[in-house]
């Protein structure tokens, strides 16, 4: 794997899709059996990333987001992260991605933010799950499903205890750029994430392209005009996929693969550098993604 850090600012790059919406058409389709899946039966895991690896995308993203010990131990799988985090890694490694990021989501403890013990509490969580992935073959680690800022300022400050590897942050916005918490916007949000060294700030969102591609160029404007520069990740959530959609809709813009073409392009033409089709997408968005931003440059520096 080469160093994700010598490709920002310089080309475009598709993140792959969750394969949890892979192993949930399946049937595999609550947290603690797609985590039993890639402790007991990590051929599936497998098996749904070679979909994607057909797809083509640079960056493959480790299902490892429950690996706080908050979440195993809700997943009743205390002291099973080192071989989670094993078993994610061995998944990948037969498709020799270009980047592999390993994701960590929020650890689910309450967080008062005016008290140091639960501060203090809350950033271990993410300082041991990044420990799991000290001197492995991992690029960078990816910080996704943030809905706080608070809950975000942990886990930086956690990840950052304890590993220097580039971070991903992404938070989940609405539309107005509102956080999915209703506690504060995107731009907060990216103050959190430039005071606190994230490479790669982010947002996943159901907005339509349009809507997607204006909170990316404000973002990006967002970010300048207070002098930081990083590169920029949105992820388009796709809703619950029916065939008998015909057309975009407010619930769910990106009803079919190949609405990631368009919005692929606007939201480079806005600022972006990574692109992920989240929520329920098939490997087939990430494919169209992958092939809409090939061999196209990074959006230049602000």
């Amino acid at each position: 794997m080469a160093d994700i850090a010598l490709r920002f600012f310089k080309d475009m790059l598709v993140l792959s899709s969750p394969v949890t919406a892979v192993l949930d058409r399946q049937g595999i389709d609550t947290p603690r059996d797609q985590a039993l899946a890639l402790l007991l039966e990590p051929e599936t895991i497998e098996e749904a990333y070679r979909l994607e690896a057909v797809a083509g995308p640079q960056c493959f993203v480790l299902p490892t987001a429950a690996l706080t010990p908050a979440r195993l131990a809700e997943l009743a799988m205390d002291g099973k992260g080192p071989e989670l985090a094993a078993h994610a890694l061995a998944a990948v490694e037969p498709f020799k991605p270009q980047h592999v990021l390993a994701e960590i989501g929020p650890c689910g403890l309450p967080l008062d933010p005016s008290s140091k013990a639960s501060l203090v509490e809350n950033r271990d969580q993410y300082a041991r799950a990044a420990h799991l992935f000290d001197g492995q073959a991992v690029d960078a680690l990816f910080l996704n499903g943030f809905t706080t800022t608070d809950d975000l300022k942990c886990a930086l400050m956690g990840v950052r205890k304890v590993c220097d590897l580039p971070v991903f942050a992404s938070v989940d916005v609405q539309a107005d750029g509102t956080l999915a918490s209703g506690r504060g916007t995107l731009m907060d949000a990216a103050d959190v994430m430039a005071e606190f060294e994230a490479a790669v700030a982010g947002f996943a969102t159901t907005a339509a392209p349009a809507e997607a591609a204006h909170l990316a160029s404000s973002l990006r404007a967002h970010l300048a005009q207070r002098g930081t520069e990083l590169c920029l990740l949105v992820s388009l959530e796709v809703g619950t996929r029916d065939a008998k959609q015909q057309g975009p809709t407010a619930e769910n813009p990106y009803y079919a693969p190949d609405t990631m073409m368009p919005a692929a392009a606007a939201l480079r033409a806005a600022g972006a550098q990574f692109l992920r089709a989240a929520g329920n997408a098939s490997p087939a968005y990430t494919g169209v993604l992958a092939a809409t931003v090939a061999g196209l440059d990074a959006p230049a520096e602000a």
